[in-house]
């Protein structure tokens, strides 16, 4: 046997285990795009005004989907001790159901009240009451969609994620339709503009969500684990565990959800057009960076098998693996937002007369956004590898210091000291993700050297 065989290994289990988070990242990025382009269709107001909506909301899911993720290596890690622990991955799954239903509580109250939020802000009055009015109908996904991020964990970690593709998919065709039919009054539905981009989306996901129970329920090789059985019952200390675990991450990935909301705020102080290419750019820089998220996952789910089975080297062959695939890809996707952004802008927006400066300012946009895209391919696979030993206090301050010290900081001097306006913001966006992709890297080597099995604490 060779020696490389290991890692060989290695790169098919990663490729078999990720390319259905992939897709499935892809199909869920690809439900919010749909919004964006419905939104596009009603004009630049009614994207921008969805678009500060959108970005409101991005920090207080991501934060969710951040706790809610510990559930993923606490799962992994069990499976890794023992392949047939039914009772404790059935713990952890019940108490992060338990912990989406009280975050998404809390999101409801926040986004309620997000028009005097938003002008608080400092944006436009018409925007601030039509980005609230779309989150009237949007604000409800908040649970189904968590609750589906806790089923989709699960499967992850068996490492059956093939129905999280299959069902997130029929999400796309069901959201555009859905949302085509109640913003324009089409299929007998009532034409609700805006509100009814948000409601559509609302439905979908909690279809979507009922649709994954059934599968849990019904598939007999996840309905030995009873996970919906006597739901009710609490187990405080695992659900401290999970809290303790999913802070951090759930910090971390809301300062990073947070920044481009920040940055989408401080493109509303310079004008509306401004927002919209913002959105627009954003968005396609979002569907490129699902590759490097389900990589980042599927790290977390093969180093926590290898931390549990104890196995020093398979951690170091996983984390590696994903790295290198996460950066590789996304050295790709930069030259091809660097030599055609044109023709992706046009996706979103119609090429006319009325369209022509959001198109110009998102076209600039995406050529900054070449630049970060493999910085921030490198960032979200370092912090799933990290995430896999149960490393999660450290990365959250490596987030809060390169997004918003330097992201936000540099993004916001750039922009109106320097007077680089909406490239400034992006600039130092893209300075922020390679701070952060930076201190990832270095922590995970650190930990190569002091020892991969045992628990950080520093």
């Amino acid at each position: 046997m060779s020696a490389s065989h290991p890692w060989r290994t290695e790169f098919r289990a990663m490729l078999v285990l990720s390319w259905p988070l992939i897709l499935s990242n892809l199909t869920m990025a690809l439900i919010q795009a749909t919004d964006v382009v419905l939104m596009g269709w009603l004009g630049p107001h009614a994207l921008a005004a969805s678009a500060l909506g959108l970005n409101l909301t991005f920090a207080f899911l991501l934060f969710g989907i951040g706790m809610i993720t510990a559930s993923s290596p606490m799962m992994a890690t069990a499976l890794g001790r023992r392949a047939h622990s039914v009772r404790q991955v059935r713990r952890t799954f019940r108490q992060a159901l338990w912990l989406a239903v009280l975050l998404s509580l809390g999101i409801w109250l926040v986004l309620w009240n997000a028009e005097p939020l938003i002008l608080g802000l400092g944006q436009e009055p018409s925007l601030a009451h039509d980005a609230g009015r779309f989150l009237r109908g949007y604000m409800w996904s908040a649970l189904p969609f968590l609750l589906f991020q806790v089923m989709r964990n699960f499967l992850s970690a068996l490492e059956r994620p093939g129905w999280i593709l299959a069902i997130s998919a029929v999400g796309i065709g069901l959201n555009a339709l859905l949302g085509w039919a109640l913003i324009f009054g089409h299929l007998g539905l009532p034409a609700l503009g805006i509100i009814g981009g948000g409601m559509a989306t609302s439905i979908v996901w909690a279809v979507l969500a009922l649709a994954l129970a059934a599968v849990l329920l019904t598939d007999r090789q996840f309905a030995r684990f009873h996970l919906f059985g006597r739901w009710w019952r609490s187990d405080w200390p695992r659900f401290g565990a999970l809290v303790k675990l999913g802070l951090p991450i759930g910090l971390a990935m809301s300062f990073e959800g947070a920044v481009f909301g920040a940055a989408a705020f401080l493109m509303g102080l310079i004008d509306a057009e401004s927002v919209a290419a913002h959105a627009v750019a954003l968005q396609i820089a979002a569907l490129s960076f699902m590759v490097p998220l389900g990589l980042g996952q599927a790290a977390t789910i093969r180093v926590g098998f290898a931390l549990g089975r104890g196995d020093r080297a398979a951690i170091t062959r996983a984390g590696w693996t994903a790295w290198l695939l996460g950066v590789g890809f996304m050295a790709a996707m930069a030259a091809l937002l660097w030599l055609e952004p044109r023709p992706l802008v046009t996706l979103f927006l119609e090429n006319n007369a009325a369209n022509a400066r959001v198109i110009g300012l998102a076209v600039n946009f995406l050529a900054i956004a070449a630049i970060f895209q493999v910085v921030d391919g490198a960032q979200v696979v370092g912090a799933g590898m990290l995430r896999g030993l149960h490393d999660t206090r450290v990365p959250m301050f490596f987030a809060l210091i390169g997004y918003w010290g330097i992201g936000i900081g540099a993004g916001a001097w750039l922009a109106f000291r320097r007077g680089w306006a909406g490239q400034g913001i992006w600039a130092g966006l893209a300075l922020g993700l390679a701070v952060v992709a930076l201190l990832m890297i270095v922590r995970w080597t650190r930990r190569e050297v002091l020892g991969l099995g045992a628990p950080a604490t520093a």
